[in-house]
C-alpha cells in the first residue's frame, strides 16, 4: 500500500533509539522528509544521511521551540509530528514531589510544547499527530506514579487535541504499546533476577503469538495513521500489543511453558 507520504515533512521526538528509530526509518522508507529531535545522536548516524538530527534537551520548552523554528527554516512546511520521546523511570509514590514534577517534564509536557510550537504549521497543512502512549496508563503498572500519569495524560491530551483541531482538519491520534523488545527493555531485563526467565514469562502473557511486539510493528501504525490513507480516523487510542492489554486474563496466562 503507497501511503502517499513522499516529501512529507516529519519530526520525530526521541528518534535515536528504540520505538523512535523504528518510527524514523519507516518514515524514511516513505520518502518522508524526516527530522530527529533526541538528546542523543543515533548510534548509527552515517546510515542516515537521509534524516537531519537536531540534538536538544526536550525538557526545555525553549529548545523545544527552537527545534520547530529550525524544522521550518529548512522545510518551510511541516505535515507529521510524532511525539514519542519518554522513559519509565520508575518515580513511585516513593519519589519526592519534586521528583514527580520531573517525571512529568520527560514524559508529557514536551508533547504538548512541541504540539504547541507546531501548531499554526500543522494547521496549515492540515497535517497530523500521532503520539506514542503506553499500556501503563490503561493498567497501572505500581511503582511509576510519574510515568503512569504522564502516559494517561497523554491519552487525554490525544482526544482533546483532535477534537479542538478537528474542524481545521488536523487529525491526532496515539499508538500504544505494551510489551516491544527495545534496546532499553532488554538492558532491564538484563539488570534483572533470573532475566531470562522473566523474559519468557513476559513474552508467554501476550495473547497473540505468545512473544513480544516489534518496533516495526509499532512504526507500521504510526506511518498508517499519519497518513491520508487514515484520512478520517482521529482522536483514537490504538493499542498495537498482541492483546495483551484488553483480553481476559485467562488468555494472558498458560499453564505450561512452550516448548524450545
Amino acid at each position: 500500500m503507497d501511503l502517499q507520504l513522499n516529501q512529507k515533512v516529519a519530526l520525530v521526538s526521541g528518534g535515536s533509539s528504540g520505538i523512535g528509530k523504528a518510527i524514523v526509518h519507516r518514515l524514511l522508507e516513505e520518502g518522508c522528509r524526516v527530522v530527529n529531535v533526541s538528546l542523543e545522536p543515533p548510534a548509527d548516524h552515517r546510515e542516515w544521511e537521509e534524516c537531519r538530527f537536531i540534538q536538544a534537551d526536550l525538557c526545555s520548552p525553549e529548545q523545544c521551540k527552537s527545534t520547530v523554528e529550525k524544522v521550518l527554516d529548512i522545510y518551510s512546511s511541516l505535515d507529521i509530528l510524532v511525539n514519542n520521546a519518554g522513559v519509565n523511570d520508575s518515580i513511585g509514590l516513593q519519589a519526592t514531589p519534586s521528583q514527580f514534577l520531573t517525571s512529568l517534564q520527560r514524559n508529557v509536557v514536551h508533547y504538548f510544547s512541541l504540539m504547541h510550537y507546531s501548531l499554526e504549521a500543522l494547521r496549515e497543512s492540515q497535517g497530523a499527530v500521532v503520539n506514542i502512549g503506553s499500556k501503563v496508563s490503561v493498567t497501572g503498572q505500581g511503582g511509576t506514579s510519574g510515568y503512569a500519569a504522564a502516559k494517561g495524560g497523554v491519552n487525554s491530551l490525544t482526544r482533546e487535541w483532535a477534537l479542538e483541531l478537528a474542524e481545521e482538519g488536523v487529525r491526532v491520534n496515539a499508538v500504544i504499546p505494551a510489551e516491544v523488545l527495545t534496546p532499553q527493555y532488554e538492558q532491564w531485563l538484563a539488570d534483572q533476577t533470573c532475566s531470562a526467565a522473566m523474559q519468557s514469562r513476559i513474552a508467554l502473557s501476550v495473547p497473540l503469538q505468545r512473544r513480544y511486539t516489534r518496533p516495526e510493528e509499532i512504526a507500521d501504525m504510526v506511518g498508517y495513521l499519519a497518513s491520508s490513507r487514515a484520512s478520517h480516523i482521529t482522536g483514537q487510542l490504538i493499542f498495537v500489543d498482541g492483546g495483551y492489554t484488553h483480553l481476559d486474563r485467562r488468555a494472558t496466562v498458560q499453564s505450561k511453558p512452550q516448548q524450545a
